[in-house]
């Protein structure tokens, strides 16, 4: 067992490597070109917001509640009921997600005061991220279907294609970086667009491996099946239970807006190499034993599912603690060697520097979380980190008003480290 899930580890964590390396190639391209201003600080927050509703609902609470009930429906049901619950999953989850991505368009200026209020004292500043946020929100829309193809492909043991496809979104995000941003009145916007024309290629790129698995959803309406209500059930506690850390993240985001300009894009620059070993293993393990302990749950198989949770659980600590050191010493050099080019100086360097050790510190926490979450979810338990995630928010906005005057941005990344290890715990 454990060779099989260390071989499917694997090719998740070779896929997200090469998703977070084009991932850095861009940001290195997003400094060179675009620095740490007004400019970029609109366009992260007008990213971070339907970002933050993808890994809320997409990644986060849809697929801890959608694999466990794919799963039971592989164990215990027909083909025919299995493609059954895709079709009306899809159908369902993609009209409210079309609800609600036309009411976001429309509300833009309402999320932006909401998440940026800072933002509200330059009004150029506020109209740029308004303007961007209409074009990046649609987003939500073609990577929540993505995440759906996502987690059909990954029950189905088709580990590679979902983990790869974010590829696609940097690779898009860079062309429109180079070749889109030049050709636009204000060139901050042809990023916004890459994020658009992104979303798409990411959902077109995964119908053809559905289809070779026989489960290509024809979407359905299926508010009141069987199937839908029982992932419904599951995942409206999920969605707080898995929105701890991005919750956390936002507060950052809305906080660092009163700060200095630059403050966004330090966090998030920071931010992203804590992603790195966070997405390369944390999530890999977390995507890989969901589906594994689903299936023992299903079929009552209690000593196979705590062996593979302790199994993810080892790996968690072996890789997350060395890496932290690693972050924590080089954190400076690091973020010189990737980002200290054309418009992003020593100073954005220093700042950054900051920020990735506080947030570093929380690495291991952050690791944890992604192997423990679906050891609930798997048995259909979406009210337990529920109860752990109130805490921690709770604990997380306290410490970030105590810490954010001495230390400023690195203030909010040190309390989202420290909540962490309570939501963790």
């Amino acid at each position: 067992m454990s060779k099989a899930l260390l071989k499917s580890t694997g090719i998740v964590s070779a896929m997200t490597s090469l998703s977070r390396v084009s991932g850095f190639i861009r940001d290195m391209l997003y400094a060179q070109l675009f620095g740490a201003g007004a400019g970029t600080d609109a366009f992260f927050v007008a990213f971070r917001i339907p970002n933050f509703l993808r890994r809320l609902f997409a990644e986060g609470a849809f697929s801890q509640a959608f694999v466990p009930v794919f799963s039971e429906y592989q164990t215990q049901h027909q083909q025919a009921e299995l493609r059954e619950l895709v079709d009306q999953v899809t159908g369902t989850l993609g009209a409210i997600l079309l609800l609600i991505t036309a009411l976001g368009v429309l509300a833009a200026p309402l999320l932006i005061l909401l998440f940026a209020p800072g933002f509200s004292s330059d009004a150029g500043k506020y109209q740029l991220t308004v303007d961007m946020l209409r074009i990046t929100f649609p987003y939500l829309l073609f990577i929540s279907l993505t995440a759906l193809a996502g987690g059909v492909l990954n029950s189905c043991g088709r580990f590679a294609i979902p983990a790869v496809t974010p590829v696609l979104l940097n690779l898009t995000m860079i062309a429109a970086a180079l070749w889109l941003a030049p050709h636009m009145e204000k060139p901050v916007m042809g990023l916004a667009w890459g994020v658009f024309i992104a979303g798409v290629v990411q959902l077109g790129f995964q119908i053809p491996f559905l289809r070779q698995i026989k489960l290509l959803p024809r979407p359905r309406w299926g508010w009141a099946s069987a199937g839908v209500q029982q992932v419904l059930k599951l995942m409206l506690p999920a969605v707080f239970g898995s929105s701890v850390a991005q919750v956390n993240l936002l507060i950052d985001t809305l906080l660092a807006s009163f700060l200095v300009s630059g403050s966004v894009s330090w966090l998030y620059y920071s931010d992203r190499l804590v992603e790195f070993p966070l997405g390369i293993f944390g999530v890999a393990l977390g995507t890989v034993i969901l589906p594994k302990l689903s299936r023992h749950h299903a079929s009552a198989e209690t000593a196979h599912f705590s062996q593979t949770l302790d199994w993810a659980l080892r790996w968690a600590l072996l890789i997350g603690v060395p890496a932290t050191v690693a972050l924590v010493i080089l954190a400076g050099p690091m973020l010189a060697a990737l980002f200290q080019y054309g418009e992003f100086d020593a100073h954005d360097v220093a700042m950054s520097t900051r920020s990735l050790m506080a947030f570093a510190l929380g690495l291991v926490a952050f690791m944890l979380i992604k192997v423990l979450a679906p050891g609930f979810y798997a048995r259909k338990d979406t009210r337990s980190p529920v109860k752990y995630g109130i805490i921690a928010m709770g604990a997380n906005t306290a410490m970030t008003l105590i810490f954010i005057w001495p230390l400023a941005h690195a203030g909010l990344a040190l309390s989202t480290s420290l909540a962490a290890f309570l939501n963790a715990g």
